[in-house]
């Protein structure tokens, strides 16, 4: 009888094991159903407030300054007055009419102009002309009879029917302003031009064949930089009649932004492009950066803006996330205070991350610890604990060095550009194309990182490559950039 007890003892204790396992997956897909039930809504449904609140503002209502700083402000108003004041100029004449030329008081006509007259500015806008040039070219002969010379032809790129001009403005069009060639090709209709997309598809690639050799110069000085933000991005390409995946990934420095065309999202593309280069790389979570990360390689530094954003969509099935959160926002807190008082990169800033962000980091440890154990590995919460424990040692990186910023956000920027262009014109038609629009994407990114505007900088350098010393050739990168001194082309 006691054997017998025994035995249903032991079956009852299988089955309450079984329904607790049961119990806990459940509680599992629940809550992960529950969070991306929440996430969607917040997407779709939600209010702005609702959404990932941006840091600043957070750190602006945690000191107590809503409003932005009036030096901030007078500093946007005088750079906009500045700008305006180079505008050019055309001077218009009003003339009081016939019937108003009379005084007003007296009734008499012998009026006589009082002063330049009464000035209004008005800023207008000038629509864009496109224009046919007819170029010259002087052709002298010896009197020998023997010698003919003659000026070289103004051509940009093989298919010489198109000047540099337009060139540029189709190119920064599509890689600045993420338009397709298909509504370009609509606006040049409207100011007189008729042109089929598939030409101007072709004069892009062109373009991007021409001004390859710098697109590589420049991915070449990022490979040298110390540090190293990157981050990849889905793109769409077209084959055999549907799309299949391929990716963008960004490589950038402070002062340069090269993008890659990958066919796929594995280590390789990291490895090509910073593979045997020592220095820091700054990268979220992804396994893929781990080939270029290896012991002989560059150091590995997290992200704390993917940190954040995981603790926050965890925040609606688990409120305890918001310890996390205000810990988050403290770290930025001392780089913030650092930065308001010009000592971000100094020995006093990396002795106030030494100190108060080292503690700050250890009550966040502490707090992971602590809440590991009460979340099942599959939750929101779950995941962003495991992720910030896996991730602890890159992510602490930036206790040991002032230069290294706390987050990947430079990375992600750069790849906004990329994702809008792929809602608008969705997929390229071939990998070398892909290639094209990156190579052409990293000149005009970096140009404008630097405040020169790409169209003036690709005309420029169009016209250039043809017989610029390729020993020479990082003086037509952006960021080194000077516009040609040569003459324009006589037009009488």
């Amino acid at each position: 009888m006691a054997a017998l007890d025994a035995t249903h003892q032991c079956e009852w204790r299988e089955r309450a094991e079984g329904l607790e396992q049961e119990n806990l997956t459940l509680k599992e897909r629940v809550g992960s159903i529950e969070s991306q039930l929440a996430l969607l809504q917040r997407t779709v449904f939600g209010k702005k407030s609702e959404k990932l609140p941006r840091l600043e503002d957070e750190l602006r209502k945690a000191s107590g300054n809503a409003p932005r700083p009036r030096e901030a402000t007078l500093k946007e108003r005088r750079l906009k007055r500045e700008a305006r004041a180079t505008l050019p100029e055309r001077l218009i004449h009003h003339r009081v009419p016939e019937e108003a030329r009379r005084c007003p008081s007296c009734g008499g006509t012998a009026l006589k102009p009082l002063g330049p007259g009464k000035r209004t500015d008005l800023i207008e806008y000038v629509p864009a002309h496109v224009e046919r040039q007819v170029h010259l070219q002087e052709t002298l002969v010896c009197p020998c009879g023997a010698g003919i010379v003659t000026a070289p032809a103004p051509k940009a790129i093989e298919q010489g029917q198109y000047g540099p001009g337009l060139l540029a403005h189709v190119v920064t069009a599509k890689c600045c302003d993420s338009i397709p060639l298909y509504r370009q090709a609509k606006a040049l209709a409207r100011a007189g031009m008729p042109v089929a997309r598939t030409t101007l598809c072709d004069v892009f690639h062109e373009v991007g064949r021409a001004t390859a050799p710098l697109a590589e110069r420049l991915l070449a000085l990022v490979r040298e930089a110390r540090l190293v933000h990157a981050d990849e991005t889905p793109q769409r390409v077209l084959d055999e009649g549907k799309t299949r995946r391929a990716y963008v990934w960004t490589f950038r420095t402070d002062e340069l932004i090269a993008y890659v065309h990958s066919a796929s999202r594995s280590g390789v593309t990291p490895l090509e492009v910073l593979g045997g280069t020592q220095g820091f790389l700054r990268v979220d979570g992804y396994t893929g950066y781990n080939r270029v990360t290896l012991p002989e390689g560059r150091v590995r530094v997290g992200c704390w803006a993917h940190v954040r954003r995981k603790f926050f969509d965890a925040l609606t099935t688990a409120p305890e996330s918001r310890t996390a959160l205000d810990l988050i926002l403290a770290l930025y807190s001392v780089e913030h205070a650092a930065q308001d008082s010009g000592t971000l990169g100094t020995p006093e800033h990396l002795h106030a991350r030494s100190t108060t962000s080292a503690r700050i980091l250890e009550r966040l440890a502490a707090w992971v610890d602590e809440q590991l154990p009460l979340h099942p590995p599959k939750s929101p919460l779950g995941r962003a604990l495991r992720y910030t424990k896996g991730q602890w040692s890159a992510l602490t990186r930036f206790l040991e060095d002032s230069s290294l910023p706390l987050d990947n956000n430079a990375a992600e920027r750069a790849l906004r550009a990329m994702a809008l262009g792929r809602k608008n014109y969705l997929f390229v038609g071939n990998d070398e194309a892909g290639r094209n629009l990156a190579g052409l994407s990293s000149l005009v990114a970096t140009c404008e990182v630097h405040g020169v505007n790409p169209e003036t900088y690709l005309a420029d350098v169009l016209m250039r490559l043809g017989s610029h010393p390729a020993s020479r050739l990082d003086e037509l990168l952006p960021h080194r950039w000077q516009p040609s001194s040569a003459s324009a082309p006589d037009s009488s």
